[in-house]
């Protein structure tokens, strides 16, 4: 059995499980800490919801990102910033479609942005964090499959968003 759980990447001057946004996890652990604030918060659990995300970027005043890894074959990718909006993508695309019966009248398009338009939100959103990236990267990510973990394509794609380094 993989890992379940979530990861909370943001910028604050304080520890964003003090922020009322994340009220939902109380027992949230720091995992990492980057230059610039980038703090990465892990909540290991496959019950719940760890808090808003929306909520966060605004209270923070930075972007903010979740990512919930599932058995460690796939995880969603939710992101916001307080200017550039929300977006949803996945990672371990096609274990994403088997866990979610894709195929069966609806794509995975239909949960999540393409890997191509998740590339381009995501080149949105290091800009608003204030860094320059490039597409082609991200969507090198958003279109891998995990090998072997999808919490490694998870930190790969934090590095690829130059906010918290391999």
């Amino acid at each position: 059995m993989g890992y379940w759980g979530y990861f909370v990447v943001g910028r604050a001057e304080r520890p964003l499980a003090e922020l009322a946004a994340l009220a939902g996890a109380p027992d949230m652990t720091l995992r990492q800490e980057a230059p610039g604030g980038w703090q990465v918060w892990e909540y290991p659990s496959g019950e719940g919801d760890v808090g808003n995300m929306h909520e966060l970027a605004h209270q923070s005043g930075a972007p903010a990102l979740f990512g919930y890894v599932m058995d460690s074959d796939c995880a969603v990718v939710e992101a916001a910033g307080p200017e550039s909006g929300a977006w949803t993508t996945c990672l371990g695309r096609d274990a994403m479609a088997s866990r979610l019966g894709a195929g069966e009248g609806l794509s995975l398009e239909d949960y999540f942005l393409h890997p191509r338009d998740a590339a381009e939100r995501a080149v949105a959103w290091a800009a608003e964090a204030g860094h320059t990236v490039a597409a082609e990267p991200l969507l090198d990510v958003f279109a891998a499959d995990p090998d072997p973990l999808a919490e490694n394509l998870f930190f790969r794609l934090l590095d690829r968003l130059a906010v918290v380094p391999l």
